[in-house]
This record gives structure tokens, sequence and C-alpha cells, in this order.
């Protein structure tokens, strides 16, 4: 029988903070951050933000951003874990709290240092306001602990990536 991990990922996002590596150029983005970046670099004219009135403390949809740096360490940690002789388990890997929309798109304004075009459309539907992992299991269990939980980092090395992709 085999023994396995199952890491259920929420929405992981960042870049290599060298800059060495990122999200894939080609490809559009499936999520906020990455797409984000774009906007803000000028590879994209504008952002859509789908819905402002959700149950939240700001009316935009909350999501577990998770940096791409952890999850890999997260991956290294469950092998690790199976390799000592663990037990198989499905685990949630995120960070335990999310960002809303409108903190995200805020932060990158911030840090890029001019504000993003935007626009204003409905909810889509099946959305859910909020979409936080229940990370507790993971980190007891692999004994994980995330080195990159700040959103000024992971937001940090998307802008750095886009821009170097920008160069070439």
């Amino acid at each position: 029988a085999w023994n396995v991990i199952l890491l259920r990922y929420f929405n992981p996002i960042g870049a290599h903070p060298s800059g060495f590596i990122g999200e894939d150029p080609n490809g559009i983005p499936n999520n906020l951050v990455p797409y984000i970046a774009q906007v803000a670099v000028g590879k994209r004219p504008f952002l859509r933000v789908w819905g402002d009135d959700y149950d939240t403390p700001d009316g935009t949809g909350v999501r577990d951003y998770i940096h791409v740096g952890d999850l890999a360490d997260a991956h290294i940690r469950a092998l690790d874990y199976l390799r000592a002789g663990g037990e198989s388990a499905t685990l949630n890997c995120g960070y335990g709290h999310g960002y809303s929309v409108r903190e995200v798109l805020d932060t990158v304004s911030r840090l890029n240092g001019s504000p993003l075009t935007v626009r204003e459309e409905p909810r889509r539907a099946g959305d859910p306001p909020m979409l936080v992992a229940r990370a507790e299991r993971i980190q007891d269990l692999l004994k994980w602990t995330p080195r990159h939980d700040d959103l000024d980092f992971i937001v940090r090395t998307s802008l750095d990536w886009e821009r170097k992709l920008l160069q070439k």
C-alpha cells in the first residue's frame, strides 16, 4: 500500500525572489495577483473586479493567497514526512487567513507607485465571498511554518517578475 499526501492548494502566487522563475509569461493568469501585476506594468489595460457587494469587510471577495516558495516548501516537507513513514493525509495548503481584492489592489498600487485602471463588474455566479484554508493540520503534521506570509513581499516578487519579463 502506498502512503500519499494530497495538498489542497489555495491561491498560489508570487515569484522566486531572485526573479529567476515566475508565472508562465505566455499564459493568461488564473488568479488575481499575477493579473494585477500585468496591469500594473502596462501589459494589460485594466483589471475587472467581479463584485463589490459581498458580505466581507470591504465588499470584495477574500481569498487565501500562498506564496509559491511556501508551497514548494510544503511539498518538500510532505515528501520528508512520507519518507519517515508518515500516514496518508489530505492537507489544506494556505495561510489560514485571506486578503480582499481591494486590499491586494491597494498593495499593488502602493508598491507600484501608481493607481491601477479598474472596471467594476457584477459578481460572477458561484463565487463565494470568502475562501480561506484551515491550515492548522498542515502546520502540525508536517511541522510547516510559512516564511513568506506577507502581502507586500508576495506582491513585490510578482511585480519584479513582470518587470523582468518586459525587459526581455
